[in-house]
């Protein structure tokens, strides 16, 4: 690794570090801090143009480990996006790809990911967590592949899809701060604080947007792989009926943007989640099957 980019890296992390607030002893003294610098996450209407093939990689929590053994088969299929957008858990996974990271190297991560890694515990603020160290761990991976951590300067066209806390109103951050960004994206509401960025506080798109095809499509997108995370509600087994409710709530939110998109994925790995290990590496490999089984129709979506 160069100077430059080691330079880059260390006052990436500094910065991100300093405006979060966040402590060695592993709390958050604000986590309600406002990002309002020139790298804050924001919209730029200037870099909305047509991307010839989108993937959109929809929020899910633990089920969302299942985008990385999609990208492992689109991977190995030899087929790339022209752009690429998430919400919360797609939203990780999705920055991290476009900063050039393969899925090799993605689900090496995922199988290694400890709980300190996306949440702190919050002394102040509305959530019991801080997102803060799921925004620093998205800034080093992005930094050391890139020496940038902006949105508009990763290799491939990116988008991470938020709302805002009051309005509910989807926020499309297409620049500024990718780790901040992907953090606001991530803020399930109740459990993480919602990240303020000039002013207004944002939080996990799944509320509203689960799978931002439409949004995709707003953003130029002329032909849509989507990936649906979210629980086959129809295979609920006995017991489950205060889950199925939720369930059957995100399927009114994705079912229009499932038809919305040119070819969607919805891999079954079953219907309860965890996050053990073997639970991750069933994602995965579900991910992974049915994307191939899937091989010709996605060859012909690339074409």
């Amino acid at each position: 690794m160069n100077l430059n980019r080691r330079r880059a890296i260390a006052k990436g992390l500094t910065l991100l570090a300093g405006s979060a607030g966040v402590l060695t002893a592993g709390c958050t003294i604000s986590a309600d801090f406002d990002h309002a610098d020139s790298d804050a996450p924001r919209y730029d209407a200037a870099l909305i143009r047509p991307a010839r093939v989108a993937w959109v990689f929809s929020s899910g929590g633990p089920r969302g480990f299942v985008h990385i053994g999609v990208l492992k088969a689109l991977e190995e299929l030899g087929l790339k996006p022209d752009l690429i957008v998430g919400g919360s858990a797609g939203a990780l996974v999705g920055a991290l790809y476009a900063s050039g990271l393969r899925a090799a190297r993605l689900e090496a991560l995922a199988l290694d990911l400890g709980l300190l890694e996306v949440g702190r515990w919050a002394m102040l603020g509305e959530g019991k967590f801080d997102g803060a160290p799921i925004a620093a761990q998205v800034t080093e991976h992005i930094l050391t592949q890139t020496g940038q951590q902006n949105i508009e300067k990763l290799p491939t066209r990116f988008a991470a899809v938020a709302i805002e806390k009051t309005t509910r109103k989807p926020i499309i951050f297409n620049a500024g701060h990718a780790g901040v960004a992907v953090q606001a994206s991530s803020a399930i509401e109740g459990m993480f604080t919602p990240v303020r960025i000039r002013g207004v506080q944002y939080i996990d798109a799944d509320l509203v947007v689960p799978m931002p095809v439409r949004l995709a499509r707003a953003m130029g997108a002329v032909k849509v792989l989507a990936i649906d995370a979210s629980a086959h509600e129809d295979k609920a087994p006995a017991g489950a009926a205060r889950f199925k409710e939720g369930d059957l709530r995100k399927r009114a939110l994705t079912l229009p943007d499932t038809l919305s998109a040119d070819v969607s994925l919805q891999p079954d790995f079953g219907y309860y989640v965890n996050t053990s290990k073997e639970f991750r590496i069933r994602c995965i490999n579900a991910g992974y099957e049915q994307t191939m089984s899937k091989a010709q129709v996605l060859k012909a979506l690339h074409a």
